[in-house]
């Protein structure tokens, strides 16, 4: 007897459908998996028939083939299991195929007939619900995740037998009403706790405001990693779109069931930088997302930026651009969003305390071959430099705070809303973003701005990457005053964040 049931494959952060195909008929007794498998999918079987017969159903001397379709793309992961037993029960006529009808089915099996949560469920079922699909079977340890998809029903089972028990209509199991989004229990840090850094908070407001990517040099112990961690509270909330698309990522990689429900803060990644190019990337036989996707919406922070791997650290360039990365394996191609702030803090050599000759004693080559971890083209990319001076006695211990995160925040709205204004009919949202050939429309620079340029382009012996890079961070920091044109005094706030690489790489 044949009988078909639907399921899904993750294919990058989304979905593609799996039909399991059963036939139990007459012949040597065999039990045979075909279509294109992976390791773990080919030892379902042995899991599925050990699975049944624990729980009473020992399986019939016949011939039993399996079939995942289509042939063409490569199955992997743990969640064949279940469609597969439901499958051989339809054939064996167990379970009645009008209960299966327009449903999805996923989940590992047990030996002794539990079903396993699986990885990807958000994904899975926000395309099962595009293709029409009206029913979901999925692990109990996924229902909470699974409701947070609308308009089709959540069935959550915690064993063969409750399968069969709602296949039979012995009872129904009720749908799990969708959980309220999680909030973090702990407040993100205020930047009222950090004393002094005029200059890094300024750097850090604009920043966020245009979403630049942001360099802090400076010697250790000066406040640089205590800053990078306050950014993400003076971010704009996420909208649905946005908590829905960090979530899919979050899910994919197995990181969202401790949340239980939508990721709500902006994400805040901080790997270490011992992490090498396939984790801050993605990798793997079959591609998850890296560090760069985990970040996406959110921050990415690179502490002792020089410490990291010259190939790791390069293969930041093509996502800084397309907000997007694509990673290419004999199985296919699959392409993750990766759409986030870059914030790097170092020290400007190995002791840190250059260019304070009293404290630093390194060589000028040594600070060379230091400083030279990080490529031109890597630098280029990164809009602002901030300089972190050591903090004063009087700054450290002086009781008048600095601005609160809200107040910071409140900035940042105006200069976003500012912008989602004037991008209302494009296909970006920052002033980061703009495209080169739209740039003068955009920015519009009068003759003595355009003059103060040409004097600063020769000066400083920019490349033509970071002419624009100071043309949009301008555009930024006259949003922040109000300005609807650019002036003088923009641009030369936009040169200082530019120029002070060159004051440590021109060593």
């Amino acid at each position: 007897m044949y009988s078909i049931v639907t399921t899904a494959i993750l294919h990058g952060i989304d979905s593609l459908p799996v039909q399991v195909e059963a036939d139990v008929s007459d012949g040597l007794p065999v039990f045979e998996m075909v279509g294109f498998l992976a390791s773990e999918v080919r030892e379902a079987r042995e899991r599925v028939r050990t699975a049944l017969r624990n729980c009473g159903h020992q399986l019939p001397a016949k011939r039993i083939t399996i079939n995942l379709s289509p042939s063409n793309i490569k199955k992997s992961g743990n969640g064949f299991d279940l469609p597969i037993t439901v499958a051989i029960l339809m054939s064996l006529g167990i379970l009645q195929e009008e209960a299966f009808r327009d449903t999805l089915v996923i989940g590992e099996i047990g030996l002794n007939g539990a079903i396993l949560a699986v990885d990807g469920i958000l994904p899975i079922l926000l395309k099962a619900r595009e293709r029409g699909i009206r029913r979901c079977i999925v692990p109990k340890d996924n229902r909470r995740e699974a409701a947070l998809v609308k308009d089709i029903a959540i069935i959550s089972v915690d064993h063969i037998k409750s399968v069969m028990d709602y296949a039979n209509g012995a009872y129904t199991i009720e749908e799990e009403a969708s959980p309220p989004s999680l909030e973090d229990v702990a407040e993100p840090l205020d930047f009222a706790d950090v004393n002094g850094q005029g200059m890094l908070r300024r750097a850090c407001e604009i920043a966020v405001s245009g979403m630049h990517n942001l360099l802090m040099i400076g010697p250790p112990g000066a406040g640089k990693t205590m800053i990078a961690k306050r950014i993400p509270g003076i971010l704009p909330p996420m909208e649905l779109s946005e908590r829905m698309e960090v979530s899919k990522i979050y899910s994919v990689c197995g990181m969202l069931s401790a949340c239980e429900g939508l990721v709500e803060r902006r994400p805040f990644r901080a790997p270490h930088h011992t992490i090498s190019p396939q984790g801050l990337s993605g990798g793997g036989v079959i591609p998850k997302p890296g560090e760069v996707s985990l970040a996406h919406r959110g921050v990415l922070f690179l502490d002792e930026l020089p410490e990291f791997q010259k190939s790791t650290l390069e293969i930041l360039r093509q996502p800084m651009e397309d907000k997007t990365i694509t990673i290419s394996r004999v199985n296919g191609s699959f392409t993750f969003p990766a759409d986030f702030l870059l914030v790097c803090a170092m020290n400007p050599c190995k002791c840190g305390y250059f260019p304070d000759r009293t404290k630093c004693h390194c060589a000028n080559t040594s600070i060379r071959k230091y400083l030279a971890r990080i490529s031109q083209p890597l630098l280029d990319r990164i809009d602002l430099c901030a300089e972190a001076q050591p903090v004063t006695y009087q700054e450290l211990t002086g009781r008048v705070k600095g601005e609160s995160s809200a107040q910071i925040r409140e900035r940042v709205l105006m200069a976003h809303q500012i912008q989602k204004e004037r991008f209302q009919e494009e296909l970006w949202y920052f002033n980061s973003q703009i495209p080169v050939a739209r740039l003068a429309e955009y920015c519009m620079l009068g003759k003595k701005e355009t003059a103060y340029m040409e004097r600063i382009y020769q000066k400083l012996q920019l490349s033509a990457r970071a002419y624009h890079k100071i043309i949009k961070l301008s555009r930024t920091i006259a949003d922040l005053a109000g300005s609807d044109r650019i002036t003088t005094r923009h641009l030369s706030e936009a040169v200082c964040y530019r120029s002070l690489d060159k004051k440590y790489w021109e060593v």
